[in-house]
């Protein structure tokens, strides 16, 4: 179909199954739900290029094609095969695609932590027939215990319990530390939990987070020492996150290695809003931990790679 400007785009939001890029349409007007593996395709219903998939014009004509993989390892999951570009459910709750040898896996069931509020003061997950996530629900008490319960976040005052319309005047802000960082080179992602907001809910938030790139050069201890505690790349970089690109480059600290054995992890940081530019034309922004130093010590963390290693290619010292 010939393409008309100025652009004419639904006005309602895109609802893509879980896992499906938004892709532009070939005019470059529209974002449309990515076609996948052996689907078909045409220049208005492109193949999700995230995947490496392309769209092969020989096999079905009238302007329609299928979509197809780029060659790639294939994957071994509890003794099935699936091909590179391949998406597949191993259970209910993810959903999975197999990209070059490597599994890949979100989650389908929300990990959302609920704790204790005035309007929930006993949250409990709890599993219904028929459904395969698991639900929050909230089990009511006496009023005594209903504020007991909420009070912890919520400065004390014996004149009067809180009122839940002045609950931000009231709030006691309670954040923990945030958790390591979930991969050992690379773009991982760290989170806390805080109640720092108006309804004053303990809720999880995350950050992104890079201890080291992946091949960043290994430098040389000084005479003397054992570790090189936080090196910086000798040219600024940018920051790439799920296919996009970090509008403007930083020149941020790293840890580095030891010699002794021992890990080396960020010690001080600091958070701050990085704003990423997709192929598609998308912005969007982030909270990125900035390593600002690093320690040297013996509790190293274990493997916790986020892709399943299919072929025995996992990190060592991935953090949990």
């Amino acid at each position: 179909q010939a393409c008309t400007y100025p652009c004419q785009c639904p006005s309602q939001p895109l609802q893509c199954p879980a896992g499906t890029s938004h892709v532009l349409d070939a005019c470059g007007c529209c974002k449309v739900c990515a076609r996948q593996l052996g689907e078909l395709c045409s220049l208005q219903k492109p193949c999700d290029h995230h995947k490496g998939l392309y769209c092969d014009f020989s096999k079905i004509h009238r302007g329609s094609g299928i979509c197809l993989a780029h060659e790639g390892a294939t994957c071994d999951l509890l003794g099935k095969i699936y091909h590179n570009g391949e998406s597949f459910q191993p259970t209910c709750k993810l959903q999975c695609i197999c990209m070059d040898g490597a599994i890949g896996c979100i989650p389908l069931c929300s990990d959302d932590l609920r704790l204790p509020s005035p309007e929930c003061p006993n949250p409990r997950r709890v599993k219904f027939r028929n459904k395969c996530c698991e639900e929050w629900i909230c089990e009511e008490g006496s009023e005594e215990n209903r504020f007991e319960t909420a009070m912890a976040v919520f400065r004390e005052d014996p004149a009067h319990k809180p009122e839940l319309n002045n609950l931000q005047e009231n709030c006691l802000v309670q954040t923990t530390e945030w958790s390591a960082c979930s991969k050992s080179c690379g773009m991982g992602i760290s989170a806390r939990v805080t109640n720092d907001n108006p309804q004053c809910h303990l809720e999880k938030e995350t950050r992104l987070c890079m201890v080291r790139p992946c091949d960043f050069p290994v430098e040389k201890s000084k005479k003397g020492k054992k570790c090189v505690r936080t090196p910086k790349p000798r040219q600024s970089l940018h920051f790439e996150f799920s296919g996009c690109t970090s509008t403007r480059s930083y020149r941020p600290k790293f840890c580095g290695s030891c010699t002794d054995g021992r890990c080396c992890t960020p010690y001080a940081t600091s958070t701050v809003e990085v704003e990423f530019r997709c192929p598609e034309g998308d912005f969007f922004q982030r909270k990125m931990m900035f390593i600002k130093m690093c320690s040297c010590h013996y509790d190293c963390p274990r493997d916790n790679d986020i892709f399943l290693a299919t072929y025995h290619r996992r990190m060592i010292g991935d953090h949990v």
